[in-house]
């Protein structure tokens, strides 16, 4: 019997789309999930045999991280709040600064890149909020950016997926890559402004 996007929630493999985008939701409000292995896992289940559907993964992968994103830039929203003052004291000023900086030149592009740049979404999203950056315009933007981000990605855990034919293989494998991509995107991004720096002082 099929329901909500031709999904038999009966399977107990349906299950795994709720751990999908609540586990994506809630590491992109509270960044303590690593959500790229949860999107990631998920595609290599769905291509070795684990009864889940690929597009569907980044359906709810891109729903998750979408919804996650609208609530931290409602959080900022005009810089006030319990919950925007929670998220700024887990950011440095100076992160922030730059960001809030940065957004008036060109906000729809830096919130795609700072969804995709590890530790860049929520400096970026706050300085929206702070800038009171139009709601429609925020959401075009981070919709395109979470669907990117969704894509980028499920095909790490494709990659995974399609080498293992073992679900649980395929997983781990998947997780493994993009902690790896992740450490790797972080230092090249930190090595980056640190030249940056280096270029402003001299």
């Amino acid at each position: 019997m099929s329901g909500f996007l031709g999904i038999d929630w009966t399977q107990p493999s349906s299950i795994g789309y709720p751990v999908i985008f609540g586990g994506v939701l809630l590491g992109s409000i509270v960044p303590v999930v690593p959500t790229g292995a949860v999107v990631g896992a998920g595609a290599a289940i769905a291509v070795s045999g684990g009864d889940l559907n690929l597009v569907l993964v980044v359906v709810f992968s891109t729903l998750g991280a979408l919804l996650g994103d609208l609530v931290t830039f409602g959080a900022g929203r005009g810089g006030r709040g319990t919950l925007a003052r929670w998220f700024e004291k887990r950011q440095s000023q100076e992160k922030l600064d730059n960001a809030r900086a940065k957004f008036v030149e060109r906000g729809w592009l830096l919130v795609v890149i700072g969804r995709m740049v590890p530790a860049g979404r929520i400096p970026v999203l706050l300085a929206a909020g702070a800038l009171d950056y139009p709601w429609r315009r925020l959401v075009v933007a981070a919709t395109g950016a979470c669907l990117l981000w969704a894509v980028a990605y499920s095909a790490l855990g494709v990659v995974s997926g399609g080498l293992f034919d073992n679900p649980l293989v395929a997983t781990v494998i998947a997780t493994f890559l993009i902690l790896i991509v992740t450490l790797v995107a972080g230092l090249v991004s930190r090595q980056r402004e640190a030249r940056k720096k280096a270029r402003n002082h001299a």
